[in-house]
């Protein structure tokens, strides 16, 4: 009758003891005496399984055993810590109170590689006060050479389709990216790096104040719009972007001038898109 007793209630206790040391953190069982390694295996003794002793122990104990309850733990809550190097851009960003400040925080910030591959940081070109800001992805080569954003073949076919609606970025409008460094080889961001100068580029746009944010492709479009969808889905539409303490921006979405370059096609959408900004930024 004990060993029935045993057998049933036997493992659901050694269940929840293994369950509160789990609950506690321990994630590897060490043995009470060290291995010798100069024997082989076959010669070591075999090793004593733990039940062994709860099977060996005196039928008055076994009473003590089966009457007292499976230990109950609490679910721990998982908690998520915050990297250091989000921690200091967020910091850091936060702290920023002009342009000035923000361009020498992201310059002094070392919590990316991306930093040490570049030739130097990327901040804005334009007219800050100008009220319109447009947002792309991350400087190409020849951004991270003059330290300007969008001044490659992608930059001129911007300026060249901004021109026919009346636009200069010398000024009526600003312009920045998502990332204030090149990645190597102009490699897509990773979602990482999308998330650790994310907060940068918040505090960029809440010191700008523009009444207008246009997101250049879908790596920014994703980024401030917290979407899922393609940025095929997303354009041509205005959407609202909350920034700290400024009421919701108007924001558009539409395609960016390197993906034009790949399909020249495309430019219709594109073209499409400049017209629905040209009538609110005409409606004031």
């Amino acid at each position: 009758m004990v060993d029935e007793v045993e057998e049933k209630v036997g493992p659901a206790v050694l269940l929840a003891a293994l369950r509160l040391q789990l609950d506690w953190g321990v994630d590897e069982a060490l043995i009470e005496a060290p291995l010798d390694r100069r024997v082989s295996a076959a010669a070591r003794p075999a090793a004593i399984p733990a039940v062994s002793a709860a099977r060996t122990a005196p039928a008055s104990n076994m009473g003590a055993a089966v009457a007292a309850p499976p230990v109950a733990t609490a679910p721990v809550p998982l908690i998520r810590p915050v990297p250091p190097a989000q921690a200091r851009a967020e910091a850091l960003a936060a702290a920023a109170t002009s342009l000035d400040s923000l361009r020498a925080a992201m310059a002094g910030f070392d919590g990316s590689l991306l930093r040490e591959t570049a030739t130097q940081l990327v901040f804005a070109d334009g007219v800050a006060a100008s009220g319109l800001m447009f947002i792309g992805e991350a400087p190409g080569a020849d951004e991270d050479r003059q330290g300007k954003p969008f001044v490659g073949a992608s930059g001129q076919l911007l300026d060249r389709m901004l021109a026919t609606i009346g636009l200069n970025r010398g000024e009526n409008f600003y312009i920045t990216n998502i990332l204030p460094f090149r990645p190597p080889g102009n490699r897509t961001p990773t979602d990482a790096e999308i998330a650790l100068f994310l907060p940068f580029i918040r505090r960029h746009i809440a010191l700008v104040r523009p009444r207008l944010l246009v997101l250049l492709g879908g790596t920014s479009a994703k980024a401030l719009l917290s979407a899922r969808e393609g940025i095929t889905r997303l354009r041509g539409r205005y959407h609202q972007v909350t920034i700290e303490n400024i009421s919701s921006i108007a924001t558009l979405a539409t395609l960016h001038p390197a993906y034009l370059l790949r399909n020249p096609a495309a430019k219709r959408e594109a073209w499409q898109d400049l017209l629905t900004l040209q009538r609110k930024i005409a409606d004031g």
